[in-house]
């Protein structure tokens, strides 16, 4: 008889167990949620890109590195007053490694190594520490995410042409969107994906993309979609912003890693 009663109550305990998407989430996830996110510190982004969010009213995450070996290259790649700039004008600065290295092609403390050193750059031109992180080249790695989490950052982004659902996608495995005009997307059409729990990431290059064509967005493309958004009530929000819905130490203790559809 006690052993039938201990497995009843086992039951009806796991029955009334709260659901684990809900532990992950601070609060429901709203329709019509999308981050945006500029990749590779390109000038464009100081000089049109964050104009143009200004104007619409949105916020952003600009991932940036110094990107070799055209870094020094001022037509090319911002200056890092110019990124403290975009701070101070209230979007997020974050890391995309300092030589914008790709993290499976590095040990930990090389990968440790690199988030350091753009922990460094920010410190020196008096903007915290980063708290998100995007892939390069959208590779990802296991060994990554234990750094990561070491380093107390909150989100990382990759790729994958998918929404994000944080009560089963990892925090540091965020799949995104591309808007280059070489991957032939309907942006448009993407963003209405946001809903029924679901976010829509966007990961954006140069507006335009003087150092890396293959990956440009012309400025007046890029625009058009903010405006679309802007009208159709969409919120846009930076990476970091996620932690208002999500409870990040909640996510990597119970989500599991999955590498599929990343890239």
């Amino acid at each position: 008889m006690l052993r039938v009663f201990l497995m009843m109550f086992w039951l009806a305990w796991l029955g009334a167990a709260p659901d684990a998407g809900a532990q992950v989430l601070r609060q429901p996830i709203p329709d019509k949620l999308v981050v945006l996110t500029f990749d590779d510190g390109v000038v464009s982004h100081a000089t049109t890109v964050a104009p143009l969010l200004k104007k619409y009213g949105f916020g952003g995450t600009f991932f940036v590195c110094e990107f070799p070996p055209d870094f020094a290259d001022k037509t090319k790649y911002m200056s890092w007053p110019q990124i403290a700039q975009l701070h101070q004008a209230g979007f997020e600065v974050a890391s995309h490694t300092l030589t914008h290295r790709h993290v499976n092609k590095m040990t930990a403390a090389q990968f440790q190594a690199e988030l350091d050193s753009i922990a460094l750059r920010c410190a020196t031109y008096g903007l915290p520490k980063p708290v998100t992180f995007a892939y390069p080249g959208y590779d990802t790695h296991p060994t990554a995410l234990a750094v990561l989490q070491a380093q107390g950052y909150q989100f990382a982004r990759a790729g994958g042409r998918r929404t994000y659902d944080p009560t089963t996608d990892h925090p540091y495995l965020i799949p995104s969107f591309s808007t280059a005009i070489a991957d032939k997307l309907d942006i448009k059409k993407i963003v209405q994906q946001a809903r029924g729990g679901k976010i829509v990431v966007l990961t954006v290059h140069g507006v335009p993309d003087n150092a890396h064509e293959w990956v440009t967005t012309p400025p007046a493309l890029l625009e058009e979609y903010l405006k679309y958004l802007r009208d159709n009530h969409y919120q846009v929000i930076a990476l970091r912003d996620l932690s208002r819905y999500i409870n990040v130490p909640e996510a990597l203790r119970t989500i599991q890693p999955k590498y599929d559809q990343l890239k």
